[in-house]
Parts: structure tokens; C-alpha cells; sequence
């Protein structure tokens, strides 16, 4: 089993900033992904970003520069997503995902409301 426990989040104003954290715990594979996927009613879930423990990271062709995922300690399995020049369009729920490379397992956070408005 793997724990994540998601936190940042919440309203900001169109160019805002806001960072999101998740961090996972338990049974860590020795090679894994984390990242953020993002939901709207209506729509499916669509990849923000992710990282891989080995470095590579992965982001949708939405962000265009604006985000940033980084793992920057590398006895910690904790993602950062920084989110800059927030637009409307961003708001959504976001929600971490862990999945292991080496084995099939899967995991979601509950999920973080993201509200980009004046």
C-alpha cells in the first residue's frame, strides 16, 4: 500500500501562484512516477505533469512553461507542482498519482481544489 497525502491548493486571482505538494509513504517501489492530473465535470482527467524518481518529467502541452515539477530531495518521495500565471482555465481539481514502474500499483489522492478567479 501507498499513502499520499496531498496539500496546497485553493483560490487565486488570474497570473497568481500557487504550489502543490504530495507526498507518498508505505510500500515505495524502487522506481516510480508521480504527478498531477487535473479534472473538470464533463471532462476526462488530463496529465499536468509528472516525474519519474529517476528524473524524467512529463508535462501537458497545456502548461507551455508555466508549471514546474520537481522531486528536489532525493531521500523524500515528495512532488512539487508550481503553478505560475495561473488562468481561469486552470481551475479544476487536482489530484496526485503514484504509480510504480516495476509493479502494478496504482494510487490517487483524494484530490485538491484549484480556483483561478478575480
Amino acid at each position: 500500500q501507498v499513502q499520499l497525502v496531498e496539500s496546497g491548493g485553493g483560490l487565486v486571482q488570474p497570473g497568481g501562484s500557487l504550489r502543490l505538494s504530495c507526498a507518498a509513504s508505505g510500500s515505495i517501489s524502487s522506481r516510480y512516477v508521480m504527478g498531477w492530473y487535473r479534472q473538470v465535470p464533463g471532462r476526462q482527467r488530463e496529465l499536468v505533469a509528472n516525474i519519474f524518481n529517476y528524473g524524467v518529467t512529463n508535462y501537458g502541452d497545456f502548461v507551455k512553461g508555466r508549471f514546474t515539477i520537481s522531486r528536489p530531495y532525493a531521500a523524500e518521495s515528495t512532488v512539487y507542482l508550481q503553478m505560475n500565471s495561473l488562468k481561469p482555465e486552470d481551475t479544476a481539481v487536482y489530484y496526485c498519482q503514484y504509480l510504480s514502474v516495476d509493479l502494478p500499483q496504482q494510487y490517487w489522492g483524494q484530490g485538491t481544489q484549484v480556483t483561478v478567479s478575480s
